[in-house]
């Protein structure tokens, strides 16, 4: 997956790299990977995906194995949510933090028929990730392995993701309950199809050993009838559904229960890494927490600037997108928690924007 040169400048390539700069793709470095960041256009692609369906290409995303008897103690350890108990077939959400709370990265593990977990995380992080999760292997009896470099992964995703996919002959998707995994044969390909994806639409990833990722994506895509899309929409889908991204809404300084995700924050199973931290929080609640607005302004509320209230600032903007559904600008914040109004503003170079804040889904 990953090129051979070692220079400077080169950036690292997912197996379908070839087939972006066919379709016409407009180029990016994503996190030193060389993607895809829109091919008709940012809106155009956004709206396809909120009302039909599209393919993503996000063979960038790490992916580990944890294999062994204690697999699932060992990441129960790490994570925040519950993974002990988890049957064949099922994933699970979770962050995984530091001792202080801090979230190292956000991830899904996948346990497979065979009792492994495939853990699949953030691309930006899949270094730093393996080697906090390697500095815990001793402590169980487990075997974790990398293996980014031998998938490929595609996700397909939009309201009509499941009669797509079904009309092209992948059945028991229709089946498949959200946040499950089945492993099939179709078209002579080995694949792995979890319902998950980042979009806020019903959708699928498809997981397929890397050398088949272009059979797949050519099979998938059947005569261009599912429009690849690119980086750009994914982050503004992702916001007006209000998902995460890793450095934004949630990071090392800011904590999943800040970020609204206390649910996946399981403080009565057995002690795991931030655990004391999280519970304290929990119990006093947080003393800041992201939240979601509308800008009432043509103009977009960009990462860093101050939200103020009257002459007080009671937050920083997060992340800052136009929504092609809503036709206006929105964004996240992380705000002070005593602050429980609706309606704030952006302070932007001298000017300020008036927000509103919402819950998400934004779009809905």
């Amino acid at each position: 997956m990953a090129s051979e040169d070692t220079s400077e400048t080169t950036l690292l390539k997912t197996p379908l790299n070839g087939l972006h700069r066919e379709a016409g793709a407009r180029m990016v470095d994503f996190a030193g990977w060389d993607m895809p960041v829109s091919y008709a256009g940012i809106l155009e692609e956004h709206r396809v995906v909120r009302s039909e369906v599209g393919l993503f290409d996000v063979s960038h995303m790490g992916e580990f194995v944890v294999r062994g008897p204690q697999a699932a103690e060992f990441l129960d350890h790490l994570v925040t949510n519950k993974v002990g108990g988890c049957p064949p077939g099922k994933a699970v959400y979770s962050p995984m933090c530091d001792e202080k709370g801090g979230v190292v990265d956000d991830l899904i593990a996948y346990r497979r028929v065979d009792g492994s977990f495939l853990v699949v995380v953030n691309a930006s992080n899949r270094e730093k990730d393996f080697r906090w999760m390697s500095s815990r292997v001793g402590l169980f009896e487990v075997e974790l392995t990398d293996e980014s470099e031998k998938w490929g992964l595609l996700a397909v995703q939009g309201p009509n993701a499941k009669s797509y996919l079904t009309d092209l002959g992948m059945v028991g998707l229709s089946s498949l309950k959200r946040f499950h995994l089945v492993e099939l044969d179709w078209n002579g390909l080995s694949l792995l199809v979890s319902r998950t994806g980042y979009t806020g639409e019903d959708g699928f990833e498809i997981f397929v050993a890397a050398e088949h990722a272009v059979e797949l994506a050519k099979a998938l895509s059947a005569g261009e009838k599912l429009p690849w899309i690119g980086l750009g929409a994914r982050d503004s889908l992702r916001l007006e559904a209000g998902l995460p991204l890793y450095g934004h809404e949630m990071s090392e300084t800011i904590s999943p229960v800040q970020a609204g995700f206390g649910w996946a924050v399981k403080t009565d199973k057995a002690s795991f890494v931030g655990r004391d931290a999280l519970r304290l929080e929990k119990e006093m609640g947080p003393e800041k927490k992201v939240r979601f607005f509308l800008v009432e302004d043509k103009r977009i509320a960009r990462e860093g600037m101050p939200i103020l209230a009257g002459d007080r600032e009671i937050g920083v903007v997060l992340s800052g997108s136009k929504s092609p559904v809503l036709e206006q600008p929105i964004g996240s914040a992380l705000v002070d928690a005593t602050f429980f109004e609706d309606e704030a503003v952006v302070e932007s170079r001298g000017k300020q924007l008036p927000i509103r804040f919402a819950k998400a889904p934004l779009h809905r």
